[in-house]
């Protein structure tokens, strides 16, 4: 009997070790050796984003063409907001993310003996292809009607034109480019004609935040479609000037009213970091001068961790607040959206310190896993309709160029906060080996006090699941064929003697621990 269960405890004890090691202790070291990337100060692209970028490439591939095939956004409606918008806006976040990496790597093949362009040729072309499906657009025809590409609908044709550049970029495929070129043209022209540079993302909602990369995209589209809309960029500015500024910071406001032009919020750390990101774009003075305002009124800094709030300081809004689905949750003042692409805006705006610190934090957080995934954005994004958008924003975050004179402490340090998650993940991991060992050590050592009932039908369950664990892995995903994984790891199952039994050889020979 002791035979039965003895395949079991051992193999086990080698699951145990193995996942420990994967999910706890390789996650520090590699972490630490990112650490030491002289590129997390925003001087050049981090060589982590080169891997988790290959990592990616493949899953988003597989997710994207089958997302579309399945033809499930259809059936959307208008209030699912990371069930329609999130899908798209990975998609573009991934695209971007590649076009900065193919730059890198055009610059210094050593970054990448492959460039992105030529491995990730597949995930290219599912991300635009999804972006440009019609059933994708499904919840803003239900805001525009069948007209949702030509009259306001900014947000989307934002991420429109923003995802058909990228892949005519990338791949010198012009397949979508009167699509774009049409895209571009209108886009630009009814912002141009607007009352005051603002249009809304949805009937009644305007967001700035979207305004500033859209006339964003369409500068980078001049790059491809050989157009120029220089001139049509600097009168964009019109719509964050006057009283499309918050008063009290002024700062571009998060939401304002696209007919009277007016601010009907304050400014938000989570729109700030991310039009930051783009206004360097295209009024370099301007950025620098939102980005010292910015700094003065958001920035952050305590004895633990470093980074963007959401509100300004005399805004309290208690310990833990839950903004909204796209800002995150606010801890201690921080937002996590904000800080998340704080990131991106600290490097673009040249601010080394700052990019170092807000970097290490990333890392720490992310939980980076052998082959390039990201544990932390996976479980906190959309798991069935936008399960790779968390990894793809952090890729564009760290991803991006700067394009302001480098400034900023060069004496900057890790923040406190980066050695928590390392230090328990190390904890941990050493901790669920040594119990794994120490339950082997005492299995073959026997106790009389234990025993093993239905040892050979407990071996055949465990046999199953075992056996399952990777065909549901493979056919319903990790997460579920992990917990297979996980059950079939708690066999063999074991009951205390009665106290009034005599022990007897074989049930000290089927005794476990």
């Amino acid at each position: 009997m002791r035979k039965s269960t003895a395949v079991c405890v051992y193999v086990n004890t080698l699951g145990a070790l193995a996942l420990s090691l994967f999910f706890f202790i390789l996650p520090v070291f590699l972490v630490l050796w990112d650490l030491s990337d002289p590129a997390l100060h925003g001087a050049g692209v981090p060589r982590c984003a080169f891997r988790w970028h290959r990592g990616l490439s493949p899953r988003y591939e597989k997710w994207a063409r089958a997302r579309v095939a399945a033809g499930r956004a259809s059936q959307l409606g208008t209030g699912d907001i990371s069930g329609t918008e999130w899908p798209l806006f990975g998609s573009v976040f991934y695209l971007w993310a590649t076009e900065s990496l193919e730059q890198a790597a055009q610059e210094d093949p050593s970054l990448c003996r492959v460039p992105p362009s030529q491995y990730a040729r597949g995930a290219i072309e599912a991300a635009a292809a999804l972006v440009a499906d019609p059933n994708h657009a499904g919840w803003v025809r239900q805001h525009w009607g069948d007209e949702y590409l030509q009259k306001e609908n900014l947000f989307y044709r934002m991420l429109l034109i923003s995802a058909l550049t990228s892949y005519q970029k990338l791949l010198g495929d012009a397949r979508y480019e009167p699509l774009l070129r049409g895209q571009v043209e209108s886009l630009a022209g009814e912002l141009d004609e607007s009352p005051h540079g603002l249009l809304d993302d949805y009937p009644g909602q305007c967001y700035p935040v979207d305004i500033l990369p859209a006339i964003a995209a369409i500068r980078r589209a001049d790059v491809v479609l050989g157009t120029d809309h220089s001139e049509f960029a600097a009168r964009a500015i019109r719509g964050f000037q006057d009283g499309r500024l918050d008063r009290a910071t002024g700062l571009p406001a998060y939401v304002v009213d696209s007919k009277t032009g007016r601010a009907e919020d304050c400014a938000r750390g989570v729109g700030l970091s991310y039009m930051l990101i783009w206004a360097a774009e295209l009024w370099p003075q301007t950025a620098e001068s939102w980005y010292g305002q910015y700094e003065k009124q958001f920035w952050q800094e305590g004895s633990w961790f470093a980074g963007f709030r959401e509100y300004p300081r005399d805004v309290d809004v208690g310990w833990f607040n839950m903004a909204d689905v796209d800002a995150g949750p606010v801890i201690g003042g921080y937002g996590v959206g904000a800080s998340a692409f704080g990131v991106g805006a600290a490097r673009v705006m040249g601010r080394s310190d700052q990019a170092y610190e807000l970097a290490t934090e990333t890392l720490a957080i992310c939980w980076p896993l052998p082959g390039g995934r990201l544990l932390t954005p996976r479980i906190l994004s959309n798991v069935s309709d936008a399960p790779y958008l968390g990894e793809a924003a952090v890729l564009f975050a760290l991803t991006r160029r700067t394009l302001a004179p480098v400034q900023g402490d060069p004496r900057a340090t890790l923040p406190a906060i980066v050695y928590i998650p390392l230090a328990g993940l190390l904890l941990i991991g050493a901790a669920e080996i040594a119990v794994s060992l120490r339950r082997l050590r005492r299995w073959r050592r026997g106790d009389p006090r234990w025993c093993v009932p239905l040892p050979q039908c407990q071996t055949l369950i465990w046999a199953i699941l075992l056996v399952c664990a990777p065909v549901v892995w493979l056919s319903f995903g990790a997460v579920i064929g992990l917990v297979v994984l996980l059950a079939a790891m708690t066999f063999p199952l074991q009951r205390k003697r009665p106290p009034a039994a005599a022990p007897t050889d074989d049930g000290a020979s089927d005794s476990t621990s």
